[in-house]
């Protein structure tokens, strides 16, 4: 377990979930299944795990749409799945948290988890803590004009005015302040395809790291949508393998190996 943050992790699966069983309660149950939204991708849309590697690497994005199975790693599945898990990791022991992978200590988990259901979330985001704990839509598959994927998570408002709240879940760790740039256009294409489903403006969405008991804010800013326009004009665009970089992005990065980037440290770069 680690304290530190590491590069945002970017595999993802954009195909809509086949149990929607979670929103039948919910007041969007009489809205299409996830399944059958499938058929209404416009054209040209782009998924969001396409845009999030965009906005990380174009070449490692060449590289992922080479690949047969595009699916979550299992490793990374079961840290995701840790959102869904909240309630019960509150007052779960030592043991059964070190068992769910988390990447920091369980005392240290559960006082974060503990934090923001004890006011914490309502404090900085407005949130109740029943609505991340228990929300009202989950793995919900989102069509927008541009872009589609799985939002982990829609929150419902403090109010029953209030627009609902797009979440997707990390499986890594965060950044000291806010959110990766990857992460962060990823959040603004999931609250852009929430708008246009539900017809009206969506101004933000969170991040969640469950690994580590955190959660973060991403509002659509005017720098946060054009790093979003960016990165949708940089998967359209991309036909070839885009141009090679060699900097701190690559040691993580899964084609390293494919792409042929040396990786260096400092010390070897100055001749030390």
């Amino acid at each position: 377990m680690s304290d530190a943050p590491s590069r945002p992790t970017t595999p993802d699966t954009e195909t809509p979930p086949t149990d929607t069983t979670a929103d039948a309660s919910s007041s969007h149950a009489t809205r299409p299944a996830s399944a059958d939204r499938s058929d209404r991708i416009p054209s040209g849309s782009v998924a969001f795990g396409d845009l999030t590697r965009a906005a990380y690497c174009p070449r490692q994005l060449y590289y992922a749409r080479q690949e047969p199975d595009r699916s979550i790693p299992d490793a990374q599945r079961s840290r995701i799945d840790l959102a869904f898990r909240y309630p019960d990791s509150v007052a779960a022991s030592d043991a059964d948290l070190v068992d769910r992978t988390i990447d920091v200590r369980p005392t240290v988990y559960r006082d974060r988890l503990r934090t923001l259901r004890d006011g914490g979330l309502r404090d900085r985001f407005g949130i109740p803590w029943r609505s991340l704990a228990i929300p009202d839509r989950t793995r919900a598959f989102l069509v927008g004009r541009s872009c589609h994927g799985i939002a982990h998570k829609v929150l419902s408002g403090t109010d029953a005015d209030d627009p609902p709240i797009p979440t997707f879940a990390s499986p890594g760790t965060p950044p000291d302040q806010g959110v990766w740039e990857p992460q962060t256009v990823r959040a603004v294409a999931i609250a852009k395809a929430l708008a246009w489903e539900e017809e009206r403006e969506i101004h933000r969405a969170l991040v969640e790291y469950p690994a580590v008991g955190v959660v973060r804010e991403v509002t659509l800013s005017v720098r946060t949508k054009a790093a979003y326009r960016r990165a949708l004009r940089t998967t359209r665009g991309i036909d070839g393998p885009p141009s090679r970089v060699s900097d701190d992005r690559c040691q993580p990065c899964e084609y390293r190996d494919q792409c042929g980037t040396e990786t260096r440290s400092l010390r070897s770069r100055l001749g030390l």
